[in-house]
Formats: structure tokens, sequence, C-alpha cells
């Protein structure tokens, strides 16, 4: 065994700059969940494939179009938080780590109940969308800020469901016209 503290130094970046798991490399937001888990098996899969290969292209577009996905549905929550107000604490708001905590136990339940609602009742998720529990923790910051109805509301009205398909770039546009 190699006794050199920095032999494995170079490896730890290159796995940090690869799991990438929420948009950009280094994401202090980041979360180890089951979602972030299936990109990460991904990136795996491809870097083991030759790059020349179809499944390597393949892969690598699956990986693309899945972290563009994430950024559009970050971007939308943002959307929502600044318009209700939340103009220099959205980011914050939406910012979850392997640290972060639910502010109250009690709240779990109904922070779960407003996600299920908004992803059955709004377009703010794609419809393949798998419930993140980051957005959990968002939504209980919200409970707690009293400001969870009213993003239920505004999410309602900027993103509503739409019979037979939802396009990631409807949203805000869709509205204005």
């Amino acid at each position: 065994s190699n006794n050199n503290p920095y032999a494995s130094f170079g490896a730890t970046l290159a796995r940090d700059e690869e799991q990438n798991l929420w948009s950009t490399p280094h994401d202090v937001t980041h979360t180890e969940a089951d979602d972030d888990r299936v990109l990460y098996n991904m990136i795996v899969v491809r870097n083991q494939l030759d790059k020349d290969s179809e499944e390597w292209q393949k892969l690598n577009y699956d990986i693309y179009t899945l972290r563009q996905t994430r950024k559009e549905v970050r971007s939308r929550w943002k959307h929502i938080l600044e318009d209700l107000g939340f103009q220099k604490e959205a980011d914050s708001l939406l910012s979850v780590t392997k640290l972060s905590i639910i502010s109250d136990s009690q709240n779990m339940s109904k922070a779960r109940d407003i996600l299920l609602k908004l992803s059955e009742e709004t377009n703010i998720f794609p419809t393949s969308w798998e419930l993140s529990e980051r957005y959990l923790f968002v939504v209980d910051r919200l409970i707690a800020l009293d400001a969870a109805d009213e993003f239920f509301k505004m999410a309602s009205a900027v993103y509503p469901k739409r019979p037979g398909g939802d396009r990631l770039d409807e949203g805000p546009r869709a509205l204005q016209s």
C-alpha cells in the first residue's frame, strides 16, 4: 500500500469533477439522493466505454439531457421564488447540502403533500421526473417562511398542468403570450 497522502489527489479531483451531480462541477448544493446515484452510475458506465462508440455517444447525450432538465427545473423554482419576492434569498433557499435538515419534523408530512401536489397539479417538473428529496427541503423552508401555499399558487399559474405533454420550454413564455 502507498503511504503517500497525495497519491489519490488527482483521482479525487477527477471523481469530484465527474460526479457533477446537479448542474456544475463542484456544486456545493450536492446531496447524495437516488437521482444523484443514477446520474453518477451513468457517468461511470460512460467513462468505461470507448469515446468513439455509439453507446458512449448515447450515454453522453443522456447525461447532458438529464443535467439540462435539472437546470431547467431549478430555474423554474428560482423564477417563482423571485416572483414571490425572494430575489436575494432564492439561491440560498434552493441550496441543499448533505448537512441540510428539515426545520421542523412536523412539517415533513405537509412538505411531502405540497411537493406531491406540485408534481401532480403543475408542470414545474417534467412528466418523467421522479420527485427529488432536494425539493422536499426547499418546500420545508417555504413552509417555515409561510410561503408554501403562495409558491403552489404561483407554480399553478406559471406552470399549469397541460394534458398531453409538458415541454420544458413552455413555462414563462407561454404565460406571456
